[in-house]
C-alpha cells in the first residue's frame, strides 16, 4: 500500500502539534511535568518514524534490491489505513 507525502506531512504536523501541547501542560503542572514530556516524547519519536518510514518504502519501490522492513508502528497504522 503506498502513502501519500502530503498524508505523511499532515500526519507529522499533527503529532508534532500533540507534542507541542503535551510539552505547553508541562510547563503548567509541575507535578505532572515528567510524565508530560514522556508524552510529548513519545509523540515526537511517532512523527519522526513517519517520516522514516515513509522515504524508506518510497526509495524501496525506487529500487526493488532494498531491502524494506517497516517499524512495527508503521505497519499497524498502514493496515488501519487499509481497513479505512
Amino acid at each position: 500500500m503506498a502513502i501519500n507525502g502530503q498524508a505523511v506531512l499532515e500526519n507529522v504536523r499533527r503529532y508534532r502539534t500533540i507534542a507541542s501541547l503535551y510539552r505547553q501542560t508541562a510547563a503548567f503542572r509541575p507535578h505532572q511535568r515528567i510524565s508530560l514530556l514522556e508524552q510529548a516524547q513519545l509523540w515526537e519519536e511517532r512523527a519522526v518514524s513517519e517520516l522514516e518510514d515513509y522515504f524508506v518504502a518510497r526509495d524501496a519501490a525506487a529500487n526493488p534490491h532494498l531491502a524494506y522492513h517497516p517499524s512495527t508502528y508503521a505497519s499497524a497504522r498502514w493496515q488501519m489505513a487499509a481497513a479505512a
